[in-house]
């Protein structure tokens, strides 16, 4: 990103601290490398494209990139967080003098909800009544009122239950967004709202799309001056007195222990098998930490709801439940070397202090996230070069492809559950609709973007029930099946998220879709879980490993038994082992596969299955489904499968950068029959190559290729490349360059890794030749070709060369 520089003293250049987030950095020593645009292009692209008001919003998600953290979230949600009453709380008053007589006495505190004649209110609404926000910011300067106390406000001729914290963060947005007199729309100005992380992050986005990028970046900068300012008045501060122990924990502890016996009698009785009862320890224990968490909440809410720690915890400025729980509840179950659950769970919190064995049982733990997080960041790295190698040629090129192909949106999981909103706008989100589309009262006609807004409608249509049952899924364009030669086009790819405008041509999607799904690789686990017995087949492999396994196609460490064919389900019980049949509805196919015992079956006999449909527990080959079902089935899976492991570790990526990964991973086929072409049987090309080949041979009436479609790895796809430039500067050079030379290969020079090499401009952004050969017209040149045209027109026909087109 490009700043501008702002003179101060002392020898360190400093940072602005909303982009700390975008660029990962944090102030325990990281460094920066610093760049001086000299020429008059690279400073004119640094303050026009690379300026940090230009890049706010994020290419892989579309949320803010630069956001309020840490001090800022703190110090905004503490003014605006309003007083819960502490005694008094339900109290029922006939008249408003009895309750400000009840409130002189001290019977009920000045923020408690109370019922005054019929009406539910507090003693600070009734109290503290003030004809403007002057006023009651007024009266909080002078003492009077806390800015967390709930009073009464008239704003707009209306009356309004707001607080004075609440008065002066509405003020402060005002104030910064109609500094040159402008209209701020009145849905950003709001009365009511705790302004926590997702708050802070829905007004940023709500600013960005209303109000463009100027007033979104002077709305950040006046968010973060007052959010350090207050967080640092506020003298919000932790001791160890903060860290309450909920009294609820010892009864729950008990309790658990009392069915603990009863597990153990039951398997000593011999009605439960060994790993019953460890499932059902490993559940109880699970179940009773969860219970103690939500009892230390419970216990900040009713007693502290100012306490530290809590707070820090519902901004979500610093800190997550599970870290309080581990603080002021139970550090609950801890996984062996191996990789399995130890049953015995720490009843300690660190504010009481671990025993000596609780202490040695999650030493373990604590060691293997330290080299985790190691191992995880060069994998990460790794993830991202490979990702960037295979898509580095993919640039926008083009409009319209004018492809009649679409990609079909899940509305519903294969459960048969609504997806939940968050999940379909990284699937919806900035796409064009490919067929006329009705949901409800909504109709989206073909090539129409969907906005978020729209999403939002469409979810909520379909959970009132007012959609059509058999209305399943949306049509979109998409890059899976966009007919861009060697990138996509325009319509196929849809808005770009950083902008929320349409894709400009020259745009690397290649290298943003490698960018944003290799980045957030370092926040994902690399644990394999187990869920205790290693022959359950319970073990799958999660986080970090799994995408790599995706995107490589492996075959997966347990991998599951698939239909072949459509079919009746039978099951057959064997000595050690069960066999399962699948038979075709008219008898004529069957297939048999023999599964061991311990492996859990996914079918019952007589279950109708489809081909390419999970017999046994298990991830599926994604080879063995590209068999199945074809190239359609392969990229939805694997486009969900690495949504999966994502969202799980609660990282947004949207699905259009995973299809153009995917795009590359089947972007080859294998010959079969050359026919008349002159590719040889089982030789690797690329589908557009073979196609348009047989386009030709079938026009000329001869013999077309008959081929079959290849799942790659993204390490195979980028050695199998036309470009033996960028093979070369990828992996096995000597391998590549020496094969290249025998065969006499030609590089094309179309990707961004050939160019770089040979020192060219990119053939991306403003280096793509669509653009650089494109100038900027001035009057005197147009003037110039009007007269032509002009000239052109006045001479006779029989003048004109034959063939000669006008000057345009």
């Amino acid at each position: 990103q490009a700043f501008e520089p702002v003179l101060i003293e002392g020898q360190a250049i400093q940072l602005h601290p909303l982009v700390c987030a975008a660029f990962n950095a944090d102030f325990d020593g990281d460094q920066m490398a610093i760049h001086v645009p000299l020429s008059v292009y690279a400073q004119s692209e640094a303050r026009l494209q690379m300026l940090a008001s230009h890049n706010l919003l994020s290419p892989a998600h579309g949320a803010p990139n630069v956001k309020a953290d840490r001090d800022i979230i703190l110090g905004l949600f503490v003014l605006t967080q309003v007083h819960t009453g502490r005694f008094g709380i339900g109290n029922v008053y006939d008249t408003v003098d009895d309750a400000m007589a009840a409130f002189a006495k001290g019977d009920v505190s000045l923020n408690a909800a109370i019922t005054v004649a019929g009406k539910e209110t507090s003693i600070g609404r009734l109290r503290y009544r003030f004809g403007n926000v002057d006023e009651a910011l007024l009266s909080a300067e002078r003492g009077e009122v806390d800015m967390q106390d709930v009073v009464t406000v008239r704003i707009d001729g209306k009356l309004v239950e707001t607080s004075p914290g609440r008065c002066f963060f509405a003020r402060l947005v005002k104030e910064t967004l109609s500094e040159d007199g402008a209209e701020v729309p009145a849905s950003m100005i709001r009365y009511d709202t705790a302004y926590e992380n997702s708050a802070l992050r829905d007004l940023v986005i709500e600013s960005f799309k209303l109000l463009g990028v100027e007033k979104t970046a002077k709305l950040l900068d006046g968010l973060k001056n007052a959010g350090f300012a207050l967080s640092t008045t506020s003298g919000i501060t932790i001791g160890i007195d903060d860290v309450a122990i909920p009294p609820a924990k010892k009864e729950l502890l008990a309790t658990a222990e009392e069915k603990l016996l009863k597990i153990q009698e039951y398997f000593e009785m011999g009605f439960v098998t060994e790993q019953e009862r460890f499932q059902q320890v490993v559940r109880l224990w699970n179940d009773t930490t969860e219970q103690v968490k939500q009892a230390v909440f419970d216990h900040f809410e009713q007693t502290m709801p100012f306490n530290p720690l809590f707070v820090m915890a519902q901004s979500g400025a610093r800190g997550n439940p599970q870290q309080i729980r581990q603080l002021a509840g139970m550090r609950g179950l801890m996984a062996k070397p191996s990789g399995d659950t130890i049953e015995l769970p720490i009843r300690s919190n660190f504010r009481e202090g671990l025993d000596v064995l609780e202490y040695f049982i999650s030493t373990h733990g604590a060691r293997k996230g330290g080299a985790d997080t190691a191992l995880r960041t060069a994998d990460s790295g790794y993830l991202t070069r490979k990702l960037v190698d295979v898509a580095h040629e993919l640039v926008v090129r083009e409009d319209d492809c004018g492809s009649a192909e679409f990609l079909e949106i899940d509305l519903y999981t294969a459960e048969g559950r609504l997806r939940q909103r968050s999940q379909l706008e990284m699937s919806l989100y900035g796409r064009r609709v490919a067929l006329e589309t009705e949901i409800g009262d909504l109709t989206f006609e073909a090539d129409a973007v969907l906005m978020r807004e729209d999403v939002a409608a469409i979810v909520k249509r379909l959970q009132a029930g007012e959609v059509d049952p058999d209305m399943r899924t949306v049509a979109v364009r998409s890059a899976l099946t966009c007919q861009t030669r060697a990138g996509v086009c325009r319509a196929c790819y849809g808005l770009d998220l950083s902008t929320m405008r349409p894709v400009s041509l020259g745009e690397a999607v290649g290298v943003i879709a490698a960018e944003s799904i290799g980045e957030p690789g370092t926040q994902l686990t690399m644990r394999t879980f187990h869920t205790g017995g290693v022959a359950t087949g319970g073990d799958i492999t999660q986080g970090l490993p799994r995408v790599i396994e995706l995107v490589e196609a492996r075959k997966p460490k347990i991998k599951a038994v698939v239909a072949d064919l459509d079919g009746v389900v039978g099951i057959i019980e064997e000595d050690d082992r069960v066999r399962v049949t699948v038979t075709s509805e008219d008898g004529e196919f069957s297939k048999a596969y023999r599964i061991d015992r311990m492996v859990r079956l996914l079918v019952k006999d007589g279950d109708h299955v489809e081909a390419g449909q999970q017999i046994t527990r298990g991830a599926i080959n994604p080879h063995d489904l590209l068999e199945t079902r074809g190239p359609a089935a392969v990229q939805s899976y694997l486009v969900d499968e690495i949504q999966r492991v994502y969202r799980g570790q609660g990282v947004s990526v949207h699905d259009k950068h995973i299809e153009v990964i995917v795009r590359q991973m089947l972007k080859y086929v294998e010959v079969l029959e050359p026919g008349d072409g002159t590719y040889l049987e089982g030789q690797t090309v690329e589908r557009f190559d073979v196609e348009e080949t047989n386009a030709r041979l079938l026009d000329e009436g001869k013999t077309p290729i008959s081929w079959k479609p290849l799942l790659l790895g993204i390490t195979k796809a980028s050695l199998t490349t036309k470009s033996w430039l960028s093979a070369a500067s990828f992996q096995h050079t000597t391998h590549v360059l020496t094969e290249a030379a025998v065969a006499g290969k030609i590089d094309d020079m179309v990707g961004l890794k050939e160019n770089v090499i040979l020192g060219r401009l990119i053939p991306a952004g403003t280096g793509l030749d669509v653009i650089r050969h494109t100038r900027v017209a001035d009057e005197r040149s147009l003037a110039k070709q009007r007269e032509a045209a002009a000239q052109t027109a006045l001479r006779p026909a029989a003048a004109q060369q034959p063939g000669a087109q006008p000057e345009a």
